[in-house]
């Protein structure tokens, strides 16, 4: 007896231990999958993104490689309109040079320095000759003997005839000689010049204006980029929401006939239908199959067709917030503008009224180049040898101080056929401008009698959708009542499915019609330094 109740003292320990084991692993097993459906669901949360319509034009504006190029051209244009208004101000230089001479430089000819250094023997021998001449003319003279044997007569012909005359002479000359042979073997000059423009016809002026104007040109040329993207964004979008709904549209349809099959069947096995109903709805629901399997692969194109405008990867998963809801929102209509405002904002025309007043302001730059120019100058030369201190080794400079005057008298016409070319140019442009207000003109107002259109498309389209809905539900309750026909209930579905997607249809076609209108009328305002959009 004993030996029985320990045997069924382990085996309860053993049961116990056994049920305790199976209860921690079903808590573990049960904390497992709750933790591998959290991380499940957060690994999706973070693959998939969802997007709304502003969202999607932000990350196309920030990495649109085009606007990117559009704004270096912006901010190119501001650099050329910063050299434009560095022509105001003065040109100053500054010059050094360094000069070897081979040679040293000489102020006298050679027939000079020669006659220079052989002067004392030649003086000499003119004075010795010129005393000859004096005591033979002495010697007639009364007394003239006395006079050639007086001490001071003997004095002057004993120091001509030593000679030291010619000697001293002679140095004289070599002195002289070597003073005008100057040493300039090694010479170096500085200069410093100032030029300050004061009349140039009105070029710096005008250049100015134009550099001005071509920044104003390259952030109207940003803004048509811009708005260019926007709709290509929203083209993108709404093509994705519009499949999407249509893929959704058919697999409601897809349930309703796969429903209505199952009745069907019901009904030829009681007799009340033919096999011909039956297939008459197989028909339909492989139809519905095909609608589902081109929506998803239309999806597909789509997104990634809106992933590249957006500038993000291809194969991203992605929502958009309008996918979800029952209809198509409608968008918030903008009052109507004055016409001569929308030519104001809409960046063709403004690039092409900038694009006539640059060259406007070109005929009047071609134009100075026949006028006068005037321009004070200043400059300081030094050098060392300086000519200033007879070419000695010091430094040695000055300052002038004067007025340049330029004035044309002949180039072969040159000028004047620029400035009429130009004048042709502007010419050009304005014609242009008049016929892209024109086209501007027709555009908005073709565009806005569309957005009237395509109201009353929506409305129409919500009173058929009204209508399908319920002869869809007539029908149904008919056909499950047997008083009407297989044919009749599918033909309700049909009409049910193409009056869903004619609304689809309808509101997908008002948001582009409004896209369209707003870039028409200009309203896509941008600021082409940050590129942000301004509504």
């Amino acid at each position: 007896m004993r030996i029985f109740q320990k045997a069924n003292m382990a085996t309860f320990l053993h049961i116990e231990r056994d049920v305790e084991l199976m209860i921690f692993m079903t808590f573990f097993y049960k904390m497992s999958s709750a933790i591998i459906l959290c991380l499940s669901i957060a690994t999706a949360l973070q693959a998939q993104t969802r997007l709304t319509l502003d969202e999607c034009r932000d990350m196309a504006v920030k990495n649109s490689k085009t606007l990117e190029q559009a704004r270096t051209s912006v901010e190119m244009a501001g650099y050329d309109r910063k050299i434009a208004r560095a022509n105001y101000y003065p040109n100053i230089s500054a010059t050094g040079a360094y000069l070897y001479n081979e040679k040293d430089l000489s102020l006298i000819s050679d027939r000079m320095s020669a006659a220079l250094t052989g002067a004392g023997p030649a003086i000499h021998s003119a004075v010795t000759g010129k005393l000859t001449e004096i005591t033979q003319a002495i010697q007639q003279l009364p007394g003239g003997a006395e006079i050639l044997q007086s001490p001071i007569f003997q004095a002057i012909a004993a120091e001509v005839a030593k000679g030291d005359l010619s000697s001293a002479i002679s140095k004289i000359g070599n002195e002289i000689n070597d003073a005008f042979q100057l040493e300039v073997n090694n010479v170096f000059v500085g200069a410093v010049s100032l030029q300050q423009p004061i009349f140039v016809g009105g070029k710096i002026i005008n250049a100015n204006k134009i550099a001005k104007l071509a920044e104003d040109l390259s952030k109207s040329r940003y803004d048509q980029e811009y708005q260019d993207l926007i709709v290509k964004v929203d083209e993108a979008y709404w093509q994705v929401v519009s499949i999407s709904n249509k893929k959704k549209l058919a697999e409601n349809f897809s349930d309703l006939l796969s429903k209505m099959q199952r009745d069907v069947d019901i009904s030829v096995k009681a007799g009340v239908a033919t096999k011909s109903d039956a297939l008459s709805i197989k028909v339909k629901s492989n139809e519905a199959d095909m609608m589902k399997t081109k929506a998803t692969n239309g999806l597909t194109l789509a997104k990634m067709l809106l992933c590249k405008e957006i500038g993000i990867d291809l194969n991203s998963d992605i929502t958009l917030a309008d996918e979800g809801l029952d209809a198509v929102p409608t968008p918030q209509m903008s009052p109507k503008k004055d016409m001569e405002q929308i030519f104001e904002d809409r960046p063709e025309t403004r690039s092409l009224s900038l694009a006539t007043d640059i060259y406007a302001k070109k005929v009047r730059i071609e134009r100075a180049d026949m006028m006068p120019k005037v321009a004070l100058t200043a400059n300081y030369l030094m050098s060392n040898p300086s000519s200033f201190h007879g070419f000695d080794n010091v430094w040695g400079g000055m300052f002038s101080v004067g007025v340049a005057i330029n004035i044309p008298i002949f180039h072969g016409f040159e000028a004047l056929q620029k400035t009429r070319k130009a004048k042709a140019e502007a010419t050009i442009y304005r014609s242009r401008l008049e016929d892209a207000k024109e086209m501007i003109n027709l555009q908005v107002t073709q565009l806005r009698k569309q957005l009237d259109e395509a109201l009353e498309k929506v409305e129409m389209a919500e009173n058929n959708l009204a209508s399908a809905e319920e002869n869809l539900r007539t029908a149904s309750i008919g056909f499950e009542a047997g008083v009407v026909t297989a044919n009749t209930a599918l033909a309700a579905h049909t009409a049910w499915l193409q009056a869903h997607s004619e609304y689809i249809d309808a509101g997908i076609e008002l948001q582009m019609t409004h896209v369209n209108l707003q870039k028409a009328e200009g309203n896509y305002i941008t600021t082409a330094d940050n590129g942000k959009q301004q509504q």
